[in-house]
């Protein structure tokens, strides 16, 4: 891979220890909402990022959630462990994403729907999967970050710019990152995966999502899944009339059902 993003990757600091101790409590049969709600809360700042997630309007919650053990009960662990992730990447990253044309802002809010999505989906299809892909699609977009800097640290990130307003989906935006670094932002996602040493199954959802067919059998339902909630919401589209109907594509090509998804859908639009 691009050498200066794997030192970029490599000189990242750890976890602290508050979301390793998540990872364990989650990652562990005999863990419950008890224990993790303790360890979340002895952190008030980690608790303010997870509150302030969970009281999304995208979720489509009425009332205001106001403690961990609520948004625990609520969302489950899985999706909590996927707030305390997010919250570490807001804590260990510089964000810039101008090369993108997007603010900061605007790359929370993508990965915020991006996991509102998941959550109202696969929460009716699957909720056992959300152990991977709330936390996977709530950093989807993570390598975006290394590579944005890596852009502006070689002076390309106007030539990037200038090719991504011609283009208009994730697939075009591929071609385009692997023809200028040669290495596409969710491959970097994935090697962040692995500098955190986040479960393998993660790591492989986050790797095959261009090629879902190319990974092994027990992750590619969650490379197509976040595949399909990439397609609906990127920098491009937020649940619009294309973004849903490329999703739909790759459903039908799976041979999955759309009624779920275009449930999640219908919620997380009423909310924006």
């Amino acid at each position: 891979m691009n050498s200066s993003i794997y030192k970029h990757i490599k000189s990242l600091p750890p976890l602290d220890d508050t979301v390793v101790k998540i990872q364990a409590i989650c990652a562990d049969e005999n863990g419950n909402a008890a224990n993790l709600a303790k360890v979340v809360e002895k952190d008030p700042m980690l608790t303010a990022n997870i509150l302030r997630s969970a009281n999304s309007p995208l979720y489509g919650f009425s009332r205001e959630i106001s403690d961990v053990s609520r948004a625990i009960s609520l969302f489950g662990m899985a999706t909590v462990r996927g707030f305390a992730l997010s919250s570490a990447v807001k804590k260990s990253f510089k964000i810039d994403l101008s090369p993108y044309g997007i603010s900061d802002a605007d790359f929370l809010n993508i990965s915020t729907m991006q996991n509102a999505l998941m959550y109202n989906w696969y929460s009716k299809v699957n909720p056992s999967a959300l152990y991977v892909l709330s936390a996977a699609s709530f950093m989807l977009e993570i390598g975006k970050i290394v590579f944005a800097h890596e852009l502006i640290e070689t002076k390309k990130a106007d030539e990037f710019k200038a090719k991504l307003s011609q283009i208009s989906t994730p697939e075009e935006l591929l071609a385009i990152e692997n023809s200028t670094l040669e290495i596409a932002n969710e491959t970097v996602a994935a090697k962040i995966f692995e500098q955190w040493n986040l479960e393998t199954e993660l790591v492989e959802a986050i790797t095959y999502v261009n090629g879902p067919s190319q990974a092994p059998k027990h992750t590619e339902q969650y490379s197509v899944a976040l595949k399909i909630v990439r397609s609906a919401v990127n920098i491009f589209h937020k649940l619009d009339d294309d973004g849903i109907k490329n999703a739909l594509t790759i459903i039908d090509e799976h041979k999955l059902s759309r009624d779920k998804f275009l449930e999640a859908v219908a919620k997380v639009k009423a909310n924006l």
